[in-house]
């Protein structure tokens, strides 16, 4: 299994890491620069960071054709990830993959001094909360049909799968906690 991070701006150095320790011995994980990485990927992490420079980034670069001509590809958009993952960004006209049936609104929390840390219950990472760190996090405010509500925070949906995307309104990057990049890895390689 290859699974590659996108390292265009974001929370890339962290991803890696905590990638390399959710799959270990079961295959590689690559930082992605470029579009022709994209097709020998079985999964793809698109990071936390500014949406609108890393859709502008993307879009330059080719890599949204690329990730397009991957049908197979899983990908595991976090924040700003999870952003260029929806189909409908409520308020803003951007770029995004329109890979997932979900609308998000970006910064539904409130800026920078809003964010915020809470340990959420996610069933399908078993009975132990996970700690969840939200920074100028997005929600998703509507899920459409076939995707699967994960994790919420009050009535606020901030994990979410559909098929073979996840997108997360939070940076599990940051803390020690493996069990979702985990998760993804099993999706990318087909074991959920």
């Amino acid at each position: 299994m290859k699974v590659g991070v996108l390292a265009l701006q974001g929370d890339v150095a962290e991803h890696l890491s905590a990638m390399k320790r959710a799959i270990r011995r079961r295959g590689e994980v690559i930082a992605v620069k470029k579009a022709e990485q994209v097709s020998k990927l079985d999964g793809l992490v698109i990071p936390g960071g500014e949406s609108t420079t890393i859709g502008k980034l993307i879009q330059k670069y080719g890599i949204d054709k690329a990730i397009h001509a991957n049908p197979e590809l899983a990908i595991f958009g976090t924040c700003a990830g999870a952003i260029l993952l929806a189909k409908e960004i409520e308020g803003y006209e951007q770029f995004s993959l329109k890979l997932m049936d979900i609308t998000v609104a970006r910064n539904a929390f409130g800026r920078q001094r809003e964010s915020f840390e809470v340990d959420l219950t996610i069933p399908a990472l078993g009975e132990k909360p996970f700690h969840a760190v939200f920074i100028r996090a997005p929600i998703i405010t509507r899920a459409g049909k076939g995707v699967e509500v994960l994790a919420r925070v009050d009535d606020a949906i901030v994990l979410a799968r559909q098929g073979r995307y996840l997108a997360c309104a939070f940076h599990p990057e940051l803390t020690r906690d493996s069990r979702l990049h985990r998760y993804f890895a099993d999706i990318a390689a087909g074991n959920l």
